[in-house]
């Protein structure tokens, strides 16, 4: 589950965006949309992932709440079971996180935290409840969460302007590994079969640390929909062992038409 999030969030954090949307008019999402990725190697189904957008208040702001769940399922939940959770609140006018949740168990590896932001400081606070530990990290505004990264890009990016071969970079606070940065390319337009019927996507090749998981640097490929939506259609990734796919499986509560062009 994890490396698939991450996967897309590469995408998610491409440097497309301006700072003027106001997320209380949101044009690409809305609150009841929710999404189910289908994550398979090679002809077993690995697990299942969800995506889910909640209408929240915290601390008296109004917020999107976002919540992301992942589970093995089948036979692979035999061999390794994964049960993770991840949550993302940010705010509905201006898109900034203000509290991200992990926690996840794969395989017996576990893992509690909460990143709570706070803007007037420049700082993220990121508390490890196993481990009863807190640690600090120096931010600015443009900081993004796991969660919140996606649904910012979606309201911001401009596909428009895109060009074959560009190059984009950016930051986003994940864990107690502090800020990551990742570089992604843009590939071009390509129409792929789904489930649902053909879909015009945007083709995206983040570059990822190879060796430990991946072949190399430009292991995963990324569809999205080159639509009013903006959702994440396809994840390919190459890794040590073969290779796995995730696709979108199932949906509700999208905000604009979801453009199928049927055989």
């Amino acid at each position: 589950m994890r490396k698939f999030l991450l996967a897309l969030i590469v995408f998610w954090l491409s440097a497309f965006a301006s700072q003027s949307t106001d997320y209380e008019t949101a044009s690409a999402f809305q609150g009841g949309e929710w999404f189910k990725f289908r994550i398979h190697y090679g002809w077993f189904n690995a697990s299942y992932a969800t995506l889910e957008v909640r209408d929240e208040i915290l601390n008296g702001k109004e917020v999107f709440h976002v919540i992301g769940h992942g589970r093995t399922t089948g036979l692979a939940s035999v061999f390794f079971k994964v049960d993770d959770n991840y949550e993302s609140y940010f705010d509905k006018r201006t898109g900034q996180p203000y509290k991200f949740i992990r926690k996840i168990d794969e395989g017996g590896h576990t893992k509690d935290v909460e990143i709570n932001f706070d803007y007037d400081n420049n700082k993220a606070t990121l508390i490890d409840h196993k481990r009863d530990s807190k640690q600090t990290f120096k931010i600015q505004d443009d900081i993004q969460d796991l969660l919140s990264a996606f649904y910012y890009l979606r309201e911001n990016w401009d596909v428009d302007t895109l060009k074959v071969g560009d190059e984009h970079v950016s930051n986003m606070l994940f864990d107690d590994d502090g800020v990551y940065k990742f570089k992604l390319k843009f590939l071009g337009r390509e129409t792929i079969r789904t489930k649902f019927g053909k879909v015009k996507c945007l083709k995206f090749r983040p570059y990822v640390q190879s060796g430990r998981i991946f072949e190399e640097e430009e292991s995963l490929t990324l569809w999205v929909s080159d639509d009013a939506n903006k959702i994440p259609i396809r994840v390919k990734a190459d890794i040590l062992v073969g290779s796995i796919k995730a696709d979108l499986d199932a949906f509700k509560g999208l905000k604009h038409q979801f453009k199928i062009h049927m055989d």
